[in-house]
């Protein structure tokens, strides 16, 4: 008895590939084909079979990211997936429900982005000042151009601006390090 033939059921159309895909690389990870950047690889492997299979939410939420936030259940789920891997005798159920939650989170994580523009009929400002309000400890400017990608940076600036003059916001450090905090004094 070989391995379960991962591709050839990823051809085939039988089995869900949210299932198969996780199984994919696990049997990566196991192969272990390259000295170095075997972890790095599989991540890119799964954003590639996950676009493939039509979940694109990769290119709009870091999924290494949530893998990062998670590593010690990673590292677990794979280890408790990889045991008994060369004898054909391995669980696969532990990190397919691992790669299962971190897509559930990605999408999660989308569709809050994706709520805050469609229910905000608040202004750009508004919003820049409600992400900083809900922001516990300090901001980037960047940071705040990647979760208001539709803002444009001299919005961003101009409401920073506003929000510094009115006393709402505090500025911290300067120059590339800049950070901005909420003024709660102020509330």
């Amino acid at each position: 008895m070989h391995h379960f033939n991962v591709y050839e059921a990823i051809s085939s159309g039988t089995i869900d590939q949210l299932l198969l895909i996780p199984m994919f690389v696990l049997d990566f990870l196991c192969i272990h084909p390259f000295n170095d950047g075997n972890g790095r690889m599989s991540r890119l492997l799964t954003l590639l079979m996950l676009y493939r299979a039509g979940y694109i939410v990769g290119k709009y939420i870091s999924i290494e990211q949530l893998i990062e936030k998670t590593k010690e259940s990673y590292y677990e789920c794979l280890q408790e997936s990889s045991l008994k891997w060369h004898e054909n005798e391995n669980n696969y159920i532990p990190f397919v429900k691992y790669m299962l939650g971190i897509v559930v989170a990605a999408y999660r994580d989308f569709s809050d982005r994706v709520q805050v523009l469609v229910t905000s009929g608040i202004s750009k400002p508004e919003r820049v000042a409600n992400l900083i309000r809900n922001t516990y400890g300090e901001i980037t400017k960047s940071q705040i151009m990647e979760k208001c990608p539709d803002i444009s940076r001299i919005t961003v600036e101009r409401a920073l601006s506003e929000l510094l003059s009115s006393e709402n916001i505090i500025k911290i450090g300067g120059g590339r390090y800049t950070k901005y905090v909420w003024n709660r004094d102020k509330e």
